[in-house]
């Protein structure tokens, strides 16, 4: 029967689309990179999502983040995420976990639930224990490198974290992985070499903080606030969603 994803069963299946349809996949990060991920899930009939991210949408989000305007300023990411679910397919299940995941709060989590996990997350510990908690349950996942400080979006590339080069946290993840015996992790990276951020404080968050009030993890907190431009972490969401679906119903 003809519906919203029609056009996709075109090319994954009657057998594809119930996979996705009855799969719960983890979005962890629904920022720049995240949110476009959830975004084309949505649109390929996925059925359950668990979206964590603690932070609220902030004015200069809006160069990147497809569920950042001037109206969604201020709203938690997850609660805005989760209607624009809702609105794509409204027999969706939408769980949201409003937390900043970090080693700390991971017990709290049934990884085995999950179908897919996704990291789009920066922080190298919270990315390092994400995997170690998939890889126990034997979940897949993909996570995302360094996507900030970049301008060309076809640098991007799908492989291993060992066969990985020039991003900066991508060295950091293979060392720390290798550390703990990890043999291997699927990663979306750009093979560019990041760009410095101009210098300029009348523009710098450090010095204009407009992190909405109640922001748990404000810009002047970071040891660096990168650069990003609205046709980067995009293409590596949608690239990261891809590979998603692909593996999730077996079609290539």
């Amino acid at each position: 029967m003809l519906n919203q994803f029609s056009r996709t069963e075109l090319l994954l299946g009657n057998e594809g689309m119930e996979k996705l349809s009855q799969s719960r996949v983890a979005i962890f990060g629904i920022g720049g990179v995240g949110g476009y991920t959830v975004e084309a899930l949505a649109r390929s009939g996925v059925g359950t999502f668990d979206l964590f991210d603690d932070d609220k949408i902030c004015l200069t989000n809006i160069n990147r983040q497809i569920i950042a305007t001037r109206k969604t300023v201020g709203m938690y990411k997850v609660d805005v995420m989760k209607e624009r679910i809702l609105e794509i397919n409204p027999k969706a299940v939408v769980n949201t976990h409003q937390t900043f995941y970090s080693p700390e709060v991971a017990d709290q989590y049934d990884f085995s639930e999950y179908t897919y996990i996704v990291d789009a997350i920066d922080t190298v510990t919270a990315k390092i224990e994400l995997v170690l908690r998939a890889n126990k349950s034997n979940i897949p996942i993909i996570s995302c490198m360094g996507a900030g400080n970049k301008l060309d979006p076809t640098k991007f590339v799908v492989t291993d974290i060992y066969k990985t080069s020039i991003c900066p946290l991508a060295r950091v993840m293979r060392k720390e992985l290798r550390v703990r015996r990890v043999k291997k992790l699927k990663v979306v990276y750009s093979t560019e070499l990041p760009k410095k951020p101009i210098e300029d404080m009348s523009i710098s968050c450090r010095s204009n903080c407009i992190c909405p009030p109640g922001a748990e993890r404000k810009c002047t907190e970071k040891r660096q606030i990168p650069g990003s431009a609205a046709f980067v972490p995009p293409v590596a969401g949608l690239i990261i969603a891809g590979e998603v679906i692909k593996d999730i119903t077996g079609v290539r």
